[in-house]
């Protein structure tokens, strides 16, 4: 499983501003165990625009676990169609067809490994159509939020006094 717990751990500190008690935020959300076991960097798009990727919710538990065992832009994840069956209590040819159907969506690109000495291995699995389909859905949220964030700009200047003087002949 990807194991990264102190770069991305981002620290803060209490809410009074003393250093003396300095929290981690993943710890403070999850508990320094689960954190210290190891977590999985997820961007929200991929959830929130799961339907329109065209993921059911076995594909993305199927994503989820190729996910976890990815932790270097360079070195693409291999985890066995068994390891993920087992963890996500399918079948392996389940794990296999739905990794099939993601391949002929684009969304990921299955990578052969042949081993010398070993014969054929897993294979490693390559995101790329993945995080291409996702990105236009991560540009579009972040012009959403700019333009939210435009709107809540103009709310604050028009805030304080009325601008509208009551009417004395009515």
């Amino acid at each position: 499983m990807a194991t990264k717990t102190k770069e991305a751990n981002e620290t803060a500190t209490d809410p009074q501003g003393s250093e003396k008690e300095e929290l981690k935020v993943n710890e403070r959300k999850w508990g320094k165990e689960l954190v210290a076991a190891g977590w999985t960097l997820l961007p929200n798009v991929l959830v929130t625009r799961q339907k329109v990727l065209g993921l059911d919710p076995v594909d993305m538990n199927i994503l989820l676990h190729i996910l976890s065992y990815w932790w270097e832009p360079g070195d693409l994840p291999f985890p066995s169609k068994v390891t993920i069956a087992d963890a996500i209590g399918r079948t392996p040819r389940t794990v296999q067809r739905r990794i099939e159907k993601m391949e002929k969506h684009q969304l990921i690109k299955r990578v052969a490994r042949n081993g010398s000495s070993r014969g054929t291995q897993t294979n490693k699995y390559d995101l790329t159509g993945l995080i291409e389909a996702a990105r236009p859905y991560a540009v579009e949220h972040l012009q959403e939020r700019e333009e939210r964030e435009k709107g809540k700009a103009k709310t604050v200047h028009r805030k304080g006094r009325a601008r509208v003087r009551p009417r004395e002949d009515v």
